[in-house]
């Protein structure tokens, strides 16, 4: 299989701290790759270093083969990557359109062809039915999908999801599986943080453990559910949560 991102002993430090330490792993073209993980574990620090809000500290990250650890996050998201945020922010004051509206106009030459994709993107995630509401005043679960559509509406290759189920109830957890399954079948590939270990192991192709910013197992879910290491590090305190 073709690697569309390479980690490649990445390291990120604040001060003397080392958040991340010599982490690689590499993602499959079409694949969903999972980074779980204790609080701490370096997660969204790797994210962030990935997509370019902190340069890392030591190694490298390349994205189809190109360099991109020398890159700011908009150039990223041009080159393909685009990203959703553990805490959703949405421009609160404008309709849900008009949020995803600002996105598009990434790929788009005027506001017609942003509108389209918006549309289009809406549909996909089952907004449509909200494209006039005030974003601040939709529910956390409609909420944490605009976040998705707003990353969708660049038409990127690659998705970073940061805890996008993480205070969804059943049913909007549901609907959200069946979106990520949809993103998938469209050829995006995915790379997804989450502490819903149901849903991880029903979503995901393979697995990357961290813990105190060290990887500690990467492999299947099958295999990472039966790993000794991940039991005790991180799956059983997770299971009887």
């Amino acid at each position: 299989m073709t690697a569309m991102l390479e980690v490649k002993g990445v390291s990120r430090f604040f001060g003397g701290l080392a958040a991340v330490n010599d982490v690689s792993f590499h993602v499959n073209k079409g694949e969903i790759l999972a980074l779980i993980g204790p609080n701490g574990a370096g997660k969204t620090t790797l994210f962030n270093v990935v997509d370019g809000f902190y340069p890392p500290s030591r190694g490298e990250v390349l994205f189809k083969g190109q360099l991109i650890s020398n890159r700011k996050p908009h150039q990223i998201c041009k080159l393909g990557i685009a990203r959703t945020f553990q805490v959703v922010k949405p421009l609160q004051r404008m309709s849900v359109l008009d949020n995803v509206i600002a996105s598009a106009f990434l790929r788009s030459k005027n506001k017609s062809e942003a509108q389209d994709i918006a549309v289009e993107t809406m549909k996909f995630t089952d907004l449509y039915d909200d494209k006039d509401v005030i974003s601040k005043s939709l529910p956390l679960g409609k909420r944490k999908r605009l976040e998705i559509a707003r990353a969708l509406a660049t038409r990127p290759e690659m998705l970073l999801l940061d805890e996008s189920f993480a205070g969804l109830n059943h049913a909007e957890l549901n609907v959200s599986i069946e979106i990520i399954r949809k993103i998938k079948e469209k050829g995006i590939t995915i790379m997804i943080i989450e502490h819903h270990m149901k849903v991880i192991m029903a979503i995901s192709d393979r697995i990357v453990v961290l813990s105190y910013g060290e990887k500690l197992a990467e492999g299947t879910p099958a295999e990472i559910r039966e790993n000794p290491a991940v039991i005790e590090a991180y799956l059983g305190e997770a299971q009887n949560a």
